[in-house]
């Protein structure tokens, strides 16, 4: 949904325009919470995981436990301890959480200054782009990627509650990094005819 109201943003609506529907997606958003004891529980979790620390806040300590270790230079690359058989699939969701436990903050922050080297890049072709559909095309492509890897270190470091979401590029996942790899290759298609 965000990726909508972001495409929509782009194409030339105001903000006054979203705040009906911010309220209305507020009380969506409240009654798909109430309505399934999974999604409160998740609620719950990320405002006080120790208070099921074995359930549903399980994942997000483990997170905090492997990225704190890592430190300024981490525990070097393959070292992990939470990995094995403690953060429930690193390989995923957490993968960043294991990337810090290894390369520390500086392999952490290398990893997000690239995102935004590419994110700035992207911007760069959507505003160089030869017409409207390719402007179009190259800012959808790079703000969905831009909200997943916010959304999936918000959620490794603690900041949003566990969504399931895969970080681009880093995360095992077929399908995932098939669309996001085949999204980035149209991205390239379009920078050939951008202007910048």
């Amino acid at each position: 949904m965000v990726f909508l109201h972001l495409m929509i943003f782009i194409a030339g609506a105001q903000i006054k325009h979203f705040a009906g529907l911010a309220f209305v997606g507020l009380i969506g958003f409240a009654a798909l919470i109430l309505s399934a004891p999974y999604r409160m529980n998740r609620i719950t979790s990320y405002l006080d995981p120790w208070s099921d620390p074995l359930g549903s806040g399980f994942q997000i300590i483990q997170s905090m436990y492997a990225i704190g270790p890592g430190g300024l230079l981490g525990l070097g690359l393959g070292e992990s301890r939470q990995k094995f058989f403690y953060l429930p699939e690193p390989q995923n969701d957490f993968i960043f959480a294991i990337l810090a436990e290894e390369l520390g903050f500086i392999g952490g922050s290398i990893v997000l200054l690239l995102f935004a080297l590419l994110l700035w890049r992207g911007i760069r072709v959507a505003l160089g782009a030869p017409d409207l559909y390719g402007s179009f095309l190259a800012a959808g492509i790079i703000s969905m990627v831009a909200i997943q890897v916010m959304i999936n270190v918000g959620v490794v470091t603690g900041l949003m509650p566990v969504t399931g979401i895969t970080l681009p590029f880093l995360s095992y996942g077929g399908s995932s990094l098939t669309l996001v790899l085949a999204a980035i290759g149209i991205l390239l298609n379009v920078s050939r005819y951008s202007r910048y």
